[in-house]
C-alpha cells in the first residue's frame, strides 16, 4: 500500500472532510473578536511559557533578578517568534496560526548543562540547535516521504498522549503544590471545564469561539475569593523593562552541541506533527511543502533568536494547536494579535505577572480539553487512508515502545543521559520506529493483499 507524503496531499477519492474553519487562514475576524481570540491564545500558553524559565532558574539557584529576567525574555521572544511563524520572512515561517513558546523538551537537557557549565553553555548549544533545525527544514522536501499521514498521525497522537499527564497535573493544582489533588483544585478545574463546554456548545459567534478565554477569566475570578491567587509577585514586578541581548553570554562546550543538537531533531519532529495537526484539524487538509519547510525553519530561527536574548529555545506549542482544533479559528491574524500581546507583556513585567499568577487548576481545566484535541487530530490523520495489518503493526509498536519509555523512565535509567532524555521523550522513539517500520512495508503485491485481508477502515 502506497502513502502520499504530508505535503500537499489530497484526501482519497470518495472521502469528504467534515472540518470547516470558523475563520480561514488569511481571514481577519472583526477587530474586537480578533483581540479576544488573540488573548485567548496567550492565556492558554502563558503558564507553560513562564513556568519553564522559573524551573530552570530554581534548579541552578538563580537570583530573583535573574529569574525575573528569564521570565521576561521568555515572553518577549515568544511574541517575536510567533510573528515569524504567522507573518513569515521569505521562506521562513509556516504562515499558519502557530504559537511559539519556550520548549519543555529543551528544558530537560538545559538543567544539567546549566548546572555543570553555566547558562552561557545552554545558549551556546541553542545556537547550534538552531542551525540543525534550519537544516532540517531546508531538507524536508527530500525527506517528506518519511512522514506520510501514518507517521504524522502517530507523532501527533504521541504528542497528545505525552501532554495528558501535564494537563491532569495542572487540573489537580500543579506538581509540587501543597494542596495537590484537593477538592478545591479539582472543583475549580471542573468548573472551568464545564463553563468552557457550555460556552462552546450553546454560545454563538464570539462567545463560542472565545469559550476557553471566558472559562479562564471566570475561573480566575472564582479563584480570588478562594485565596488561590498570589498577588504579592505582582507588586514586586517592574512596570517597564527592555531586556538586553547576551545577558549571560555564550559558551560552546561539546556536551552542549550533542545534547542540544539531538533535542533539536526531536522538537523538529514534534513541530512537523503540530503543523500536520493544525491543518488537518483546523482546515481539513494536509500541510503543504512550503508550510512544513517554513514552519520547521522558523522553529530553528526562533531558537537562535531566543539564544541571543538569553531565552530558552522556542518551539511550536501543542496546547495552542489544540485550541485551534477546538475553536475552528484558523486565522493567522488572530495569533499575530496574540503575539503582539506577548511582546507587550515582555516589556511590561507587572502586566505579565498578573496573568502568570493564574492558578494551575484554572489552566488545567482548559488544558485537559486542549491536549485531548491533539489526540483527536492524530486519530484523524491516521484515518486518512485505509489501514492494513502492517499499518496496525506500525501504530502498535511505535506508540507502545515510545510511550512505554515515557511512562516508565526508569527502564532506561542506565543509559547515557543524552540517550535517556531522547528515549523518555516518547516522541523520538515513536517517530523513529514509525519511520523505519513504514519504510519496511512489504513490496510484494501478493503479500500486501494478504495483509489487507479483513482489516476494516478506521471510521
Amino acid at each position: 500500500m502506497e502513502h502520499d507524503g504530508p505535503s500537499g496531499a489530497q484526501p482519497p477519492t470518495g472521502t469528504t472532510d467534515a472540518v470547516k474553519a470558523r475563520y480561514d487562514i488569511d481571514e481577519m475576524p472583526p477587530l474586537g473578536e480578533a483581540v479576544l481570540l488573540g488573548v485567548q491564545h496567550v492565556l492558554v500558553m502563558m503558564a507553560s511559557n513562564v513556568t519553564i524559565p522559573i524551573v530552570l532558574a530554581t534548579a541552578i539557584g538563580a537570583t530573583t533578578g535573574e529569574t525575573a529576567f528569564l521570565v521576561q525574555v521568555a515572553l518577549l521572544v515568544a511574541g517575536l517568534t510567533t510573528l515569524l511563524q504567522t507573518v513569515g520572512i521569505g521562506p521562513i515561517g509556516a504562515r499558519l496560526p502557530i504559537v511559539q513558546g519556550t520548549s519543555f523538551g529543551f528544558l530537560v537537557v538545559s538543567i544539567p548543562l546549566a548546572q555543570q557549565y553555566g547558562l552561557a553553555a545552554v545558549f551556546g548549544g541553542a545556537l547550534f540547535a538552531a542551525v540543525v533545525q534550519v537544516g532540517l527544514g531546508l531538507s524536508l522536501k527530500w525527506l517528506k516521504f518519511l512522514f506520510p499521514p501514518l507517521v504524522s498521525g502517530i507523532v501527533v497522537l504521541v504528542i497528545g498522549i505525552g501532554l495528558l499527564p501535564t494537563g491532569m497535573a495542572l487540573f489537580a493544582g500543579g506538581n509540587g503544590a501543597d494542596d495537590f489533588g484537593s477538592w478545591t483544585n479539582l472543583g475549580l478545574a471542573t468548573a472551568v471545564l464545564l463553563i468552557m463546554l457550555v460556552c462552546y456548545r450553546f454560545g454563538r459567534g464570539v462567545v463560542g469561539a472565545s469559550a476557553v478565554l471566558i472559562s479562564l477569566v471566570v475561573g480566575y475570578l472564582i479563584a480570588i475569593p478562594l485565596d488561590k491567587v498570589r498577588f504579592e509577585a505582582v507588586g514586586d514586578a517592574a512596570w517597564f523593562a527592555v531586556p538586553m541581548p547576551l545577558e549571560f553570554g555564550l559558551e560552546f562546550p561539546a556536551a552542549a552541541f550533542v545534547a542540544m543538537g539531538a533535542m533539536a531533531i526531536a522538537t523538529g519532529v514534534e513541530t512537523i506533527g503540530d503543523l500536520s495537526a493544525i491543518t488537518k484539524s483546523g482546515a481539513g487538509r494536509q500541510v503543504t511543502d512550503k508550510e512544513l519547510s517554513g514552519g520547521v525553519m522558523a522553529d530553528g530561527v526562533s531558537t537562535g533568536v531566543a539564544a541571543l536574548f538569553s531565552a530558552l529555545p522556542n518551539t511550536s506549542f501543542g496546547q495552542n494547536v489544540g485550541l485551534v482544533a477546538f475553536t475552528g479559528v484558523m486565522s493567522r491574524h488572530v495569533v499575530s494579535i496574540g503575539a503582539g500581546f506577548l511582546i507587550v507583556l515582555g516589556l511590561f513585567p507587572k502586566m505579565a505577572t498578573v496573568i502568570a499568577v493564574m492558578p494551575s487548576a484554572v489552566i488545567g481545566g482548559a488544558a485537559v480539553a486542549m491536549f485531548g484535541m491533539l489526540l483527536g487530530a492524530g486519530i484523524k490523520l491516521l484515518a486518512e487512508e485505509a489501514l492494513d495489518r502492517h499499518d496496525m503493526l506500525v501504530i502498535a509498536v511505535s506508540i507502545g515502545v515510545g510511550q512505554g519509555f515515557a511512562a516508565v523512565p526508569g527502564s532506561v535509567a542506565k543509559m547515557p543521559e543524552s540517550v535517556e532524555v531522547l528515549l523518555t521523550s516518547g516522541i523520538v522513539p515513536a517517530a523513529l520506529i514509525a519511520v523505519v517500520l513504514n519504510l519496511l512495508r512489504p513490496s510484494d503485491p501478493e503479500r500486501e493483499a494478504e495483509l489487507d485481508v479483513d482489516v476494516p477502515r478506521v471510521p
